[in-house]
């Protein structure tokens, strides 16, 4: 295999039942971005919750603004993905794509994390063809982290060069205990 711009280049998938897919990728921005690297975040079904402001803007995105080589963009609806997708869900999913498309290619970004789309992938509003076609179309010199999933996704795997599994033990939101401020958002 030959050697990656700047060392960067891999890709890796963070899915599973467990707490901490976006949170694994959300540590690796911050340590790329305290050396110095560009980062990009596209965040697939995270535009906020109808009715909950808190939920508009995460905690994690107002701490990592603060960096001048730091950058994200949000797609989706205010309300949860359930059943079969609405059109407006597909829409966002599809300009996700496409601005994914668009920031891949020129090697601008040293990491680009596309958060949820895995799940965008089981829930079936993008393809593991999608998926597979943003990889390839992205620079040799990119690191590139894919987020979400409660299933595995065999064939996005098979292309990635690390595959972690969050697995859930225990939660507190089975015990009755909502997502906290702070630390779940």
């Amino acid at each position: 295999m030959p050697v990656k711009t700047n060392g960067f280049g891999l890709v890796h998938a963070y899915w599973g039942s467990g707490k901490g897919k976006t949170t694994a990728a959300l540590g690796t921005a911050l340590r790329a971005l305290g050396h110095g690297f560009n980062v990009h975040i596209v965040q697939f079904m995270k535009a906020g919750l109808e009715g909950n402001r808190s939920f508009d803007e995460c905690g994690e995105l107002m701490a990592l603004k603060k960096f001048k080589n730091f950058s994200f963009k949000k797609f989706g609806l205010k309300k949860w993905v359930i059943g079969t997708p609405e059109k407006g869900h597909l829409d966002e999913a599809q300009k996700a794509l496409a601005h994914c498309k668009k920031i891949l290619s020129p090697g601008k970004h040293d990491l680009v994390i596309l958060d949820e789309i895995l799940y965008a992938v089981q829930l079936k509003l993008l393809s593991e063809e999608d998926v597979l076609e943003l990889i390839e179309c992205k620079s040799p010199g990119t690191e590139l982290i894919l987020t979400g999933s409660h299933v595995p996704l065999e064939s996005i795997f098979a292309r990635a060069d690390l595959v972690s599994e969050m697995m859930k033990m225990k939660h507190p939101f089975d015990s009755g205990i909502v997502a906290r401020k702070g630390i779940d958002f």
